[in-house]
């Protein structure tokens, strides 16, 4: 901006840090704001550093809520060098929170943070500048094996990306891994969906859970997508399909699923 600049995403303590050095580079404008694209701990738990340096982290509500929910269990269990040194208790929310859209506009650049919907998580928030016909997707669409389903809903995460493709975009700035075009967008929810229908017909032919990674067959050219994380983005879908987890309009209206363990004696 004229002003000031506007960063994209927290990062890990150690990540703001070094994020405000390279800032510091290529301008001599003050930092004011810090978007976090979600409340995951690499993109929103450097909150605290960027706090101490004068900038307000902005997000999704849905970024606030999701942190009341899961933290500060979360933050205790990262066991990090860099967050433990920091001495809190907990992360630092948002400061500045929208429910579907904020804009930043000083007249010589413009920035719209948008919210589709749940996807990655349910505070998904993205930064769109259109004059540049840049977007920046947080997790909601990454380049390559780094999908983590476990926050989010894919059904919804496919209707999300759907919206994200009706804006005029040239550039996607992913969550992980390189920049990319707009093609991006549809591979990324290729992905999603070739992931769901084959989950799908696993279960339909009355494949097991167990057996259901080894089952679950992708087209080549969604495969630089599958990684580590394969089998439990088929477990992720198959709880979704099977009624195990709390469909996403009651989750928004605040029932929680509990789940119960139940042993079983086989005689």
């Amino acid at each position: 901006f004229r002003d000031f600049a506007l960063v994209i995403d927290g990062n890990f303590p150690s990540g703001a840090e070094a994020c405000l050095a390279d800032v510091k580079k290529i301008t001599d404008k003050p930092v004011r704001f810090v978007f976090n694209t979600h409340h995951h701990g690499d993109h929103a738990y450097g909150n605290p550093v960027w706090v101490k340096n004068g900038v307000v982290p902005i997000a999704h509500q849905g970024v606030a809520t999701e942190m009341a929910r899961l933290e500060p269990k979360r933050w205790r269990e990262t066991n990090r060098p860099d967050v433990t040194a920091l001495g809190l208790e907990s992360p630092q929310p948002p400061i500045i929170t929208y429910p579907d859209r904020l804009v930043i506009d000083d007249g010589t650049q413009r920035v719209e943070l948008l919210h589709f919907g749940t996807a990655h998580t349910r505070g998904d928030g993205f930064a769109y500048l259109p004059r540049q016909k840049v977007l920046f997707t947080g997790d909601v669409v990454v380049n390559g094996p780094y999908n983590f389903m476990g926050d989010g809903d894919t059904s919804s995460w496919v209707q999300v990306i759907e919206a994200l493709k009706r804006l005029d975009v040239e550039i996607v700035g992913p969550g992980h891994g390189p920049l990319g075009d707009r093609d991006l967008l549809e591979r990324q929810r290729r992905f999603i969906v070739e992931l769901r229908s084959s989950v799908a017909a696993a279960i339909a032919s009355e494949k097991t859970a167990g057996e259901l990674p080894g089952a679950v067959r992708l087209p080549e050219e969604v495969r630089p997508y599958v990684g580590n994380q394969f089998k439990d983005q088929v477990g992720k879908v198959h709880r979704e399909m099977v009624g195990l987890e709390m469909p996403l309009d009651l989750v928004e209206l605040g029932v929680e699923v509990q789940v119960l363990e139940v042993e079983v004696q086989v005689d």
